[in-house]
């Protein structure tokens, strides 16, 4: 294991997390809207983020067991920054929904072993949850086109907005639920 989150964690952190974003966004929806709408080509937001993928992806090289490519270690981690700074100063287009997806690939690890082998039913919940993250972040990386759209889409329409916004309360309300179901 490389992380140690318990199940119990990640469904309160991934809960709070739902419910108190999708609270914002129903309540400061305004402000929110215009914020989103220029996010996928904010370039601050952009590096941010990536920098913070990019320093993820370079302690989980650094820390991890690699097995029998342990000892190329320095030369992934060579390779890591090169990658990082090429990417940096030539990828700008959409450089915030690409480092979104990023984190959003990094961050499924830890919640998927946090319900690794766990017998509750209860967890898939959250596996789902997460397994569309993966999916989202792979589309963000790809054709980071689908977020602006989608951004575009949601805040069109103000029933869309609310909706969106009541569904990510209630799976947050259900994931802290779970949570509690669980004990301890």
């Amino acid at each position: 294991m490389i992380y140690s989150l318990s199940l119990e964690t990640a469904l309160f952190v991934v809960g709070c997390l739902l419910l108190l974003g999708h609270l914002g966004a129903l309540f400061f929806g305004t402000a929110l809207k215009r914020h989103l709408q220029g996010f996928p080509r904010s370039g601050p937001a952009g590096v941010i983020l990536f920098t913070g993928a990019a320093v993820w992806f370079g302690g989980l090289v650094a820390f991890t067991d690699l097995g029998e490519f342990s000892v190329m270690r320095t030369k992934f981690l060579f390779f890591t920054v090169l990658a990082a700074v090429l990417m940096l100063r030539f990828v700008r287009e959409f450089l915030a929904v690409r480092a979104l997806g990023m984190l959003l690939l990094l961050g499924a690890e830890p919640l998927l072993e946090s319900a690794w082998m766990r017998p509750e039913y209860c967890r898939l919940w959250l596996v789902g949850l997460v397994y569309g993250w993966i999916v989202a972040g792979l589309f963000f990386i790809g054709t980071p086109y689908i977020l602006r759209d989608a951004i575009a889409w949601v805040s069109g329409a103000p029933w869309r907005w609310k909706a969106a916004s009541c569904a990510g309360i209630a799976y947050g309300a259900l994931l802290l639920a779970v949570r509690l179901t669980l004990g301890n």
